[in-house]
């Protein structure tokens, strides 16, 4: 783009695994910048992670309020025009709220925080200042979930019956394998806050049951653990749970199934037809209906026959793979045409109201869990 949207980063920096995903789809999204950074809690590590990534090193800052009060002083035509928070979860609520109070937009990385309240602090500041709040559900990205939710939204399928969603890893299947920048924050209550497995994958679950069906979960019974031994968050864990047109479903979230690698599938049932898709064959959007031979959905910018939306996330001709990145990247150039007033009908990044619903998920299922799997209500405002 000739004048493409600018953004500042909080986090990510160096060693960071999801911070190099975020700038490598902002660049692929084709409209975003990275002009700002506070990429490290270390100020030297900070720099060095900003002279790495080609930033200015006046624009190379040692902390998040430090960026946030220059870039609010810069002329409007130089300063960043949103800030992405790629941190631990702690540190989403701080930052997301002294970003809204400086005048920035938000796109967050998931969870929204590490807990309910936090997020709904977030909410009040959001509803303060009216500044839009994102956050990164990556799979609701893919063009495939897009078109699974046009297709049930058609109502052509009749309504939605059962679903099933996992999504089971093995990264976390012994206690050695809690060490390394990655997995200790995830396994450390001061950072993760309240969830574990359930907060770091089973809210991509959760997110991706209400995404397809378009309606949101109503109540759950869930059990939850933590497998391994001496763990402090749980790394295992299922609900069951009710969808407010009437459907039931299940969902799993575990870290210690050995010998998986990213697991996550989603089966949604109507009363003509069934949908599934597999975040590791992402191309593919399975559809089984009555009496009929089943059917292989696929991606490209020649397929026709599918939706607008599935159709405006498709990059590539027809047998070119689009997976994570490009996922990613369609969140980034959602969020900056909402920044720059040009809100898409149906964006790629979830919603404030979704991240509070998912923090409501969570709370639910530890609250259930801890009453032994009692059935328990997702229900209350946004604030």
């Amino acid at each position: 783009m000739r004048d493409p949207v600018r953004y500042a980063m909080i986090g990510g920096g160096e060693g960071a695994f999801i911070g190099p995903v975020h700038r490598t789809a902002a660049a692929i999204a084709g409209n975003c910048r990275l002009v700002a950074g506070a990429l490290s809690s270390d100020p030297e590590r900070a720099r060095r992670s900003g002279a790495a990534c080609g930033l200015e090193e006046a624009r190379s800052y040692a902390s998040y309020q430090e960026m946030l009060d220059a870039e609010r002083a810069l002329p409007e035509g130089q300063r960043a025009e949103f800030v992405a928070i790629v941190t631990p979860n702690h540190v989403h609520a701080p930052a997301a709220i002294a970003a809204l109070e400086a005048g920035f937009p938000v796109l967050t990385d998931k969870p929204l925080t590490d807990t309910l309240d936090a997020a709904l602090a977030i909410a009040e500041a959001a509803a303060r200042t009216g500044a839009l709040v994102g956050i990164t559900h990556t799979y609701t990205g893919y063009p495939m979930v897009k078109q699974a939710r046009d297709l049930v939204a058609s109502g052509d399928f009749g309504p939605v019956r059962r679903v099933a969603v996992r999504y089971t890893q093995g990264w976390l299947a012994k206690a050695e394998d809690s060490v390394g920048k990655q997995a200790e924050w995830r396994v450390d209550p001061s950072r993760s806050g309240l969830a574990g497995a359930f907060g770091d994958i089973g809210t991509h679950a959760f997110n991706l049951v209400e995404f397809i069906t378009g309606e949101r979960m109503t109540r759950l019974s869930a059990e939850i653990r933590a497998a391994v031994h001496g763990r402090r968050l749980d790394d295992d864990g299922a609900a069951m749970f009710h969808l407010e047109g009437g459907a039931r479903g299940t969902l799993v979230a575990s870290q210690i199934c050995t010998g998986d690698s990213n697991g996550l599938e989603i089966s949604v049932w109507c009363e003509e037809a069934g949908l599934h898709w597999r975040q590791e064959q992402p191309n593919s959007l399975r559809v089984a209906r009555r009496g009929r031979p089943e059917e292989i959905w696929t991606p490209g910018a020649d397929r026709s026959y599918l939706g607008a939306t599935a159709m405006a996330a498709t990059r590539l001709p027809s047998g070119h793979p689009e997976g994570y990145l490009e996922a990613f990247a369609n969140i980034y150039h959602d969020f900056a045409e909402a920044v720059r007033g040009r809100v898409p009908a149906s964006p790629s990044y979830a919603s404030l109201e979704d991240g509070i619903a998912g923090m409501r998920f969570i709370q639910a299922a530890y609250d259930s869990s801890a009453r032994g799997a009692e059935w328990l209500d997702l229900s209350g405002d946004m604030t």
